[in-house]
């Protein structure tokens, strides 16, 4: 804006020296100017005038813009953080439909870049890639660790890869470590949720960076989100390809609306949070190696879980529609009755609403009656 009030004060003062010039010209040309000379004159002077008003105007009306600086990051050392994964996907956070066996509820490994601002493993609103798709439907990562290596190499915008190992259960922990600097200063990560059609908690972009230093603690919830590739509504669907693809979205308690859906509980305004990450700075800045395969070294011993007994969302019981009416039954000559059903969907959890009846009558007229 301020190189464009320079060129704007550039052009008007030259046709101001223009204009004042061409009167200059006009008078020089005679000792005795004509009534139409001094016209002449008098015109010229007056567009200088004119163009002068207007310069000010305009330069009274224009700001320097100053160049944002939040997120430049000016941090001259690297830094090195611990990221701890911490499953919340308990039975009673979350008991609709939650798998126990073939598999049991739990997660992929961790796969995170860190990387700079203008590369994205995955994003909200967006189409998943090959890669993202992969590992979101099958827990495959090797397609989405190509694109990550082709990104790094063709625009030198990832830095780092990194994963954790996979957490055998729905609130089971796993930890890591990795390096960032100041060129390649965000984070994002992908982790599956097991078993799912394409569902998966992740971040997109967490700058780690605040001006010319590191964040020291970060906490974040975790949130799932489908890829828009696979059109399952259960944790349990079978393969059921979405053509065309959607876009990622955050799954809500509400979104999708289909009342089969896993994460469809109506009564709550938002889902609790399925999962949590933590980052911490580390205080040791000795330069380190990024393990790109999973080591037992860095998995949190098997049986360290959560307590989520404090989350227990509450669970409605869901009944099937009613069947149709039956065969009215009795004695002619006198009232008879006819019944129909209906069974249940899913048993109610955590105080949710009981089951209504199973079974309804109604008098009727006998049929066929002898």
């Amino acid at each position: 804006m301020l190189a464009n009030g320079r060129i704007l004060y550039g052009i008007v003062i030259w046709s101001m020296e223009s204009s004042l010039l061409g009167g200059v010209r006009s008078s020089s040309v005679s000792a005795n100017p004509t009534p139409s000379m001094e016209r002449m004159e008098s015109v010229s002077q007056s567009h200088a005038l004119q163009w002068f008003t207007l310069i000010l105007t305009l330069l009274s009306g224009i700001v320097a813009m100053p160049v944002s600086v939040d997120s430049v990051c000016s941090a001259t050392s690297t830094a090195k953080y611990s990221l701890t994964f911490t499953g919340k996907w308990s039975q009673t956070a979350f008991p609709k439909q939650y798998p126990v066996y073939r598999p049991p509820a739990q997660w992929s490994p961790l796969i995170g870049v860190t990387h700079s601002s203008d590369y994205h493993i995955w994003q909200k609103n967006e189409y998943a890639s090959n890669g993202v798709r992969e590992f979101s439907e099958k827990g495959e990562a090797w397609t989405l660790i190509k694109e990550v290596e082709a990104a790094g190499e063709r625009i030198q915008s990832v830095y780092g890869l990194f994963s954790t190992p996979a957490v055998l259960g729905g609130t089971g922990q796993t930890t890591t470590e990795f390096e960032v600097y100041a060129r390649h200063s965000f984070l994002s990560f992908i982790m599956r949720i097991v078993p799912s059609p394409d569902w998966f908690v992740g971040v997109d972009s967490l700058n780690l960076c605040e001006g010319d230093h590191w964040k020291e603690n970060i906490s974040l919830d975790l949130f799932p989100y489908d890829a828009g590739t696979d059109s399952g509504f259960t944790f349990s669907s079978p393969n059921f390809e979405t053509i065309p693809q959607d876009k990622i979205t955050q799954i809500t308690s509400s979104f999708p609306s289909h009342p089969a859906n896993s994460f469809f509980y109506p009564r709550l305004k938002h889902l609790p949070p399925i999962a949590k990450v933590t980052l911490t700075k580390v205080k040791n800045k000795q330069i380190f190696n990024l393990p790109i395969e999973p080591t037992q070294s860095n998995q949190i011993p098997t049986g360290n879980e959560i307590d989520e007994s404090l989350i227990n969302t509450p669970l409605d019981c869901e009944v099937s529609v009613w069947s149709p009416w039956g065969l009215c039954k009795g004695q002619c000559g006198e009232k008879g009755v006819r019944h129909r059903t209906r069974y249940i969907h899913l048993q109610p959890a955590n105080n949710g609403a009981a089951c209504p009846p199973l079974e309804e009558e109604k008098a009727c007229v006998p049929d066929n009656c002898v």
